[in-house]
């Protein structure tokens, strides 16, 4: 079990009624406050703000930039200043930290110029307004901080967190960007291993944070420092602070908070095990529970929105048709004018001529639209069929994701728990000298039972030949299960490697789908399966001398085990083919590109 500073990487910044992009008492500009600035391009930076909060990030994007344009141009300082944090917070909000850093940089920049133009020193002899540009400033320097921090880039987020401490100003927003600064810092310090520093940076955010009550920032500050004490192996103080942190929170229901809670109580229940107090284990399943609960509410958000993509899709293509009909109808009623016109014209020396090359032409121009409207047909068809392709496939994800989970939490933790309690009842037996209760053998043999099932269960779950050995040893251990005197199973594998992890279970579960099919409708005698790695392609060849069935039936197109087939293949590049006659067997070929295995690093993992 590993731990780490949260160190507010993420730095999801509240956006409260009271926030400084909201103040109507001051400006950037002298004299000038709020509710003088262009009331227009403040109602927009509202709009593209709210898009932001619903999370419809390119939208916001498109209409920032825009403004932001529109800013520069009529020399708004304040709505260009809010419009680069703004822009900032949604590359980091999808991740895009190096364009997120650039306009945090931008409005430090123009920060730094408007307090050097307007004062001797940047934080004496205050002006009326210095305080306000001051909680921007700290502001820009806690967002530049936390970009060069999610870059790994430890010692340039030292520099900017240490500028925003030494800001002298005692106002409650500059006061809370100090206190995530002194949390960043006691993160940076805990990774480097000076935990004195990381402590001392822990309590300074603590202070901080009781005195504004913010509990959720007050919990992970005390939760920081619980975790330096459990890697200096001072764990009654640990498990105090932790505690104290989820006192705080535990009556929270927000979605920020439940997911503070499942770390919290996981490395609660560490702490209490080293403490030999088994209520461990209770904190561990809270901790279990809840990220079964965000897994599923992830998938389903998943799901919702590649189907609501979907369906705007499909809205906009409809659009373009409509818009490409009209304007072909346009062009004919256009055209049909000329013709109208040159027939009035020759009407008495060619009349005969005109109008059967009139009639050829309205002819041809209701074939042409025919086409038109049949390959429009075409494309809605093929757009919604991918829809549906790309649905079954994120829930294939989900149920393969979810069935390896269970299984590593099966084999790591449930077989570890059961191996333990054996080998307590090993030793306990040995203290018998004589009679010995038959309880505590009944007792064992019970628990071996129990974990004999724990481990049949991981392995159909996800086979655990396959996460150990590898692709070819997996289906080799399918093909020795299912094979008996009514059906012969046989494997070849030729220049088979590993790979990536979840492509192997992809290309398990489609073989294994495939033998189910066999064992299930075929009727073969005999069933042959071929695996073989050749310029970067796995080609899986699988074939039987079954009854067969004919791949133009109703039955084919509507099965689902095949469905699900081609549809994880589609997604993964690859093609299917099918080729069966009924009577004699069935021969299915796939290709798909090959995902190799990578090198990963283990990493720390956040606690708060």
């Amino acid at each position: 079990m590993s731990f780490a500073i949260c160190a507010n990487n993420r730095l999801k910044q509240e956006r409260k009624k009271n926030s400084i992009f909201n103040k109507e008492t001051t400006s950037l500009y002298k004299g000038q406050t709020f509710s003088q600035r262009d009331s227009s391009l403040l109602k927009k930076i509202k709009e593209s703000k709210d898009l932001f909060q619903k999370k419809n990030y390119s939208q916001s994007l498109t209409k920032a930039l825009f403004l932001l344009k529109k800013s520069k141009e009529i020399k708004d300082l304040d709505s260009e200043i809010e419009l680069y944090f703004l822009i900032g917070d949604i590359f980091t909000e999808t991740n895009n930290y190096s364009k997120a850093l650039s306009y945090y940089k931008k409005a430090n920049q123009k920060l730094r110029h408007e307090i050097h133009s307007n004062y001797n020193n940047e934080f004496e002899n205050p002006k009326p307004n210095l305080t306000f540009i001051e909680d921007w400033y700290a502001k820009s320097l806690l967002d530049i901080g936390s970009s060069f921090l999610r870059q790994e880039e430890q010692d340039s987020s030292l520099v900017y967190f240490q500028k925003l401490i030494k800001i002298k100003s005692k106002s409650k927003d500059l006061l809370s960007y100090k206190a995530r600064a002194y949390s960043n810092l006691s993160g940076i310090y805990f990774k480097r291993k000076e935990y004195n520093k990381a402590k001392e940076n822990a309590n300074f955010a603590i202070e901080i944070h009781k005195k504004q009550n913010n509990k959720i920032f007050l919990s992970a500050a005390i939760t920081n420092l619980a975790s330096i004490y459990l890697l200096e192996k001072k764990y009654n103080k640990a498990r105090e602070k932790y505690y104290e942190s989820l006192e705080l929170i535990e009556n929270d229901t927000s979605i920020k908070a439940v997911k503070f809670k499942e770390r919290l109580y996981l490395n609660l229940s560490f702490a209490l095990y080293k403490l030999k107090d088994y209520t461990a284990y209770d904190y561990q399943e809270k901790s279990y529970n809840i990220k079964d609960d965000l897994r599923d509410k992830e998938i389903r958000r998943m799901i919702e929105e590649i189907y609501a993509q979907q369906e705007v899709n499909l809205e906009k293509e409809k659009t373009a048709l409509v818009e490409e009909q009209r304007k072909l109808e346009e062009a004919q009623e256009a055209k049909t004018s000329m013709l109208f016109g040159a027939l009035s014209f020759l009407v008495l020396i060619v009349s005969g001529v005109i109008i059967y090359n009139y009639k050829l032409r309205q002819k041809n121009l209701r074939l042409k639209l025919s086409e038109s409207k049949l390959i429009q047909q075409q494309n809605l068809e093929k757009v919604r069929s991918e829809a549906q392709v790309k649905i079954l496939n994120a829930t294939i994800d989900g149920k393969e994701t979810e069935r390896k989970l269970i299984a590593e939490i099966l084999h790591d933790n449930v077989s570890a728990l059961l191996s333990s309690a054996n080998m307590h009842l090993t030793a306990t037996k040995k203290q018998f000298n004589g009679d010995m209760p038959q309880e505590i053998e009944k007792t064992q043999a019970i628990i071996s039972e129990a974990s004999q099932k724990v481990r049949d269960l991981s392995h159909n779950l996800v086979s655990s030949i396959l996460l150990k050995f590898g692709l070819e040893y997996a289906i080799k251990d399918v093909v020795k299960k299912y094979s008996n005197s009514q059906l012969k199973l046989e494997v070849s594998a030729k220049n088979i490697n590993r790979y990536n992890q979840e492509f192997e279970i992809k290309i398990f579960n489609v073989i294994q789908e495939l033998i189910n099919n066999i064992l299930k409708h075929s009727k073969a005698k005999h069933a042959q399966i071929d695996l073989k790695e050749e310029r970067n392609q796995l080609t899986v060849l699988v074939k039987d001398d079954g009854v067969g069935f004919s791949t133009s039936s109703s039955s084919f197109s509507d099965g689902i085990g095949l469905n699900q087939v081609e549809a994880r293949i589609h997604m993964m590049d690859g093609k299917l083919t099918i080729k069966s006659v009924v009577n004699v067997g069935t021969s299915i070929l796939i290709k798909v590109p090959i995902l190799k295995k990578e090198k990963n690093l283990s990493k720390l993992t956040s606690v708060s």
